[in-house]
């Protein structure tokens, strides 16, 4: 029984042991819920709990541990040859032998010894399938028969049932707590390799930046500069071009929607302006390739300006474009929210409409108007696509924006794109460049915890 019918088989389990407990429950008071500790229904929740999360975790566990179970027996079996080849060498072979089992092996002679094992491997497949189905079902099994014992009138299944919801809700939040950990000593542990290689003031103030290196001592034309202010410059020149099409052009249409527009008009042109948000961003770098940056150019010939056929203005044009829904719809709940009583009281002290909106709503609105600008700021820093189709892999320092330009998401990409040894400076130069934008980023957030703290102070 493969994993989805698994599944799909310990949910009706569950769904079993849940009309079970509720009607035992039921049973034992003869009817009368008033006599149950709880509702009825905690009592099935309890039962289906004991009968779905036992089982769930052992499948969770089973998938994790049983490649490797597999993988280690088949390197046993295959003996010395395994012990002859490196550790690429060896995943070769077993992704050979993975193939032969599920029938995508292109040649047409399989060596007989490798047949044997590819037989093998799938016959330890089958057995831990079969294993793992029996283990999942008796253990739902047995879940639904000790839980059940445990239904009675004094019973307190609603105590039970949210203690249970609330060691899974901490597991998940840690979850998110333990993965964000990881990235960041990740990116410590490589960017400290990086470093040993490179000095930081050479990555924080150098003007160049050539990761290529040289491969043999006697090439030439690869030393390499691993100068980062080029891709922040280019990082913050795009980004505050984006911001300053789509923090006016979102603030208002904010204002408007929230403010000024007919419901009618409302419902229409929220929804069409959150389509901007669905486009892929594919789909905005060719608008910008082959529309936008030739329009800047060609316009920018007739006036006597030098401009670049890919160009930061391009790319920031069309990337403030893309932003404008994560500030209009954030900007457009969060004025909604403001009290109805601010608006009232200003009208009362003989406020205009223009008047209350710009010395009572934005104001109030504040903090939330600031997290729309922060999201769509984070926004714009990690975009990747639309900066390489419209505006270049040229690491140039400059603030002209007609000039091509290269982010720091842009360089990431690049250094990591083919098979990569991790112990060169070039491709730890990744991880420096991820561990800067991570920095960046909770500098932002900071100032914009900051600015909530004030402002929320003053009108809570």
């Amino acid at each position: 029984m493969n994993t989805p019918i698994l599944l799909a088989v310990l949910l009706a389990i569950s769904a079993i042991g849940f009309h079970v407990g509720r009607r035992r429950a039921l049973v034992s008071v003869s009817g009368d819920a008033h006599k149950l500790h709880s509702l009825p229904n905690y009592y099935g929740f309890y039962v289906a709990l004991w009968c779905g999360l036992p089982a769930l975790l052992i499948v969770g566990a089973w998938l994790l541990i049983e490649p490797k179970i597999i993988e280690a027996m088949i390197v046993t079996a295959l003996g010395d040859q395994a012990r002859d080849l490196s550790e690429g060498q060896l995943q070769l072979k077993l992704n050979e032998i993975r193939n032969i089992v599920d029938g995508r092996f292109g040649g047409k002679n399989i060596d007989p010894a490798f047949q044997r094992i590819a037989t093998q491997y799938a016959n330890l497949q089958n057995t831990g399938l079969m294993a793992r189905t029996v283990a999942v079902l008796a253990l739902g099994v047995a879940g639904l028969t000790a839980a059940r014992r445990f239904v009675s009138p004094s019973f307190r299944a609603r105590n039970k049932v949210e203690a249970i919801l609330t060691s899974i809700l901490v597991l998940s939040s840690m979850v998110a707590i333990v993965t964000t950990i990881g990235i960041v000593l990740s990116l410590l542990f490589e960017a400290t390799r990086f470093f040993q290689v490179i000095p930081v003031t050479d990555f924080l103030f150098g003007l160049k930046w050539s990761p290529q290196v040289a491969i043999r001592e006697d090439q030439v034309g690869a030393a390499g500069a691993f100068g980062v202010l080029p891709l922040l410059v280019g990082t913050l020149l795009i980004s505050f071009i984006a911001m300053a099409v789509a923090a006016p052009i979102g603030l208002l249409s904010a204002i408007y929607m929230a403010e000024y527009a007919a419901p009618g008009f409302r419902a229409i042109a929220k929804p069409l302006l959150e389509i901007l948000a669905g486009v892929p961003t594919v789909v905005y770098g060719f608008f910008a390739a082959l529309t936008i940056a030739p329009l800047i150019r060609d316009n920018g010939a007739a006036l006597g300006l030098e401009v670049s056929s890919e160009s930061a203005l391009a790319a920031g044009l069309v990337m403030g474009v893309m932003i404008i829904p994560f500030v209009s719809s954030l900007s457009d709940d969060v004025i909604t929210a403001v009290p109805r009583s601010l608006r009232e009281g200003a009208y009362g002290l003989g406020s205009t409409k223009s008047e209350m909106i710009k010395k009572v709503v934005l104001p109030a609105a504040l903090p939330g108007i600031a997290g729309s600008l922060l999201l769509a700021a984070s926004r714009a820093i990690g975009e990747t696509m639309i900066v390489v189709m419209a505006a270049g892999l040229a690491a140039n320092l400059t603030a002209n924006p007609f000039q091509a330009v290269t982010t720091v998401t842009v360089q990431i990409v690049t250094l990591l794109i083919g098979d990569q040894e991790f112990d060169s400076p070039k491709t730890l130069a990744a991880f420096a460049l991820g561990l800067l934008l991570f920095l960046i980023t909770l500098c932002l957030n900071v100032l914009a915890f900051h600015i909530v703290r004030k402002y929320r102070e003053q009108y809570d």
